[in-house]
């Protein structure tokens, strides 16, 4: 919508807000679903990437309330802090992505894909490269967090019942 639009408006910083406030639930739900696999490195991950969309959803806030009119406005006035936490963001993730994938409870593809999103938004930050690449890692990193509420929602015991915790793939 940015790209289109040429900057923020009031309807994408909600979206982006509304996206960005269950995330911290929705990463500790997908930990606790993989326990005791995912292992501590799971857990560290989850409570990173979690912690930097809370940073993120009041950045939205931010930028309703004063008005900020595009991304490269919002980054200049929240400078280092902002970077900081895109930070943390990337090494909760690949922290996250790698025990998910070790853990071998969603299917292989979920993990890989939230993982390449994640490289892909740290590699393409650092280079000038139009915005409109930077959304192609974020739609591989939420596709694969979609593939594993997939794998949750699809996945059933014997009496129909989801099973408690997911048990690990073939």
């Amino acid at each position: 919508m940015e790209w289109l639009q040429g900057g923020f408006s009031a309807l994408q910083l909600w979206l982006n807000y509304l996206a960005f406030l269950p995330m911290p639930a929705i990463m500790l739900g997908l930990y606790a679903l993989q326990r005791p696999q995912i292992g501590k490195w799971g857990l560290i991950g989850a409570l990173l990437y979690g912690f930097a969309f809370v940073y993120f959803a009041f950045t939205t806030l931010y930028a309703l309330t004063a008005h900020i009119p595009t991304y490269e406005q919002l980054w200049t006035s929240l400078g280092w802090v902002y970077t900081a936490h895109g930070a943390v963001m990337v090494y909760g993730g690949l922290c996250f992505g790698f025990a998910t994938a070790r853990s071998s409870v969603f299917p292989w593809w979920t993990a890989r894909l939230f993982l390449i999103g994640i490289v892909l938004n740290f590699l393409l930050a650092l280079v000038p490269v139009p915005d409109l690449l930077q959304t192609l890692g974020t739609v591989l990193r939420n596709a694969g967090l979609v593939g594993m509420g997939w794998a949750v929602v699809n996945r059933r015991s014997g009496n129909g019942e989801p099973p408690s915790p997911l048990k690990p793939s073939p």
